[in-house]
């Protein structure tokens, strides 16, 4: 009635291959685990396979995706309280950047002149930074000479502008941090007072006789 055929006895494997065989799938499975599954899953590549094949940066996308799906769903109550701050922040910056645009300093001063007589008004600049300039005589012509000097580098004499003027403006910026400024000389036959007014990043002025 049944026609059913059993192996053998024989046929069957033994109690030792069976043992072998599932040492090789566990084996085999740890192996796919931590060379395959573990890098495309959660971005953990123990033995940098996954990152030769590229699951490794799956898995970091994978990962960083939960997050930020779990970030959406707790953000907007952790995270109003630093919002409002980082707002409050942002608005009380915005006087202190207008603040710091603006010129640091403005000063006046003026140097009186005999017939051929010679003198300068220095100001300290940094490397880069701008003074803004206006000067006038009460009568002449004045000889005048723009330049800068630095001890600490070494520098001597260095050259911006030269001419003659009973007015002039404009904007000096330093070349290099030291000491920056005007030489006038009065080549009238009257004494002779030049007015220096400057605003801007300098630190100091002086006059130098």
């Amino acid at each position: 009635m049944y026609n059913a055929n059993f192996p053998h006895k024989s046929e069957l494997p033994s109690t030792a291959k069976l043992i072998k065989s599932t040492i090789l799938a566990a084996v085999s499975a740890g192996v796919i685990l931590v060379t395959v599954v573990m890098p495309a899953e959660y971005g953990i590549d123990p033995v940098g396979v996954g990152r030769l094949l590229g699951l490794k940066r799956m898995g970091e996308i994978k990962m960083s995706l939960a997050r930020e799906a779990a970030a959406e769903v707790t953000g907007p109550v952790a995270e109003s309280r630093p919002a409002a701050q980082e707002m409050l922040l942002a608005t009380a910056s915005v006087p202190e950047k207008t603040k710091a645009a603006a010129p640091a300093r403005t000063d006046k001063m003026s140097l009186t002149l005999a017939r051929n007589q010679g003198a300068e008004i220095k100001l300290t600049l940094a490397k880069g930074k701008k003074a803004k300039y206006s000067w006038s005589t009460n009568g002449g012509r004045a000889n005048y000479d723009i330049h800068g000097d630095s001890k600490e580098l070494g520098i001597k004499y260095h050259g911006y502008s030269k001419g003659s003027e009973k007015t002039a403006s404009g904007v000096l910026a330093a070349a290099f941090d030291g000491n920056h400024g005007w030489f006038w000389r009065n080549r009238t036959n009257a004494t002779l007072t030049v007015t220096l007014t400057v605003s801007g990043e300098h630190t100091g002025i002086k006059k130098v006789n």
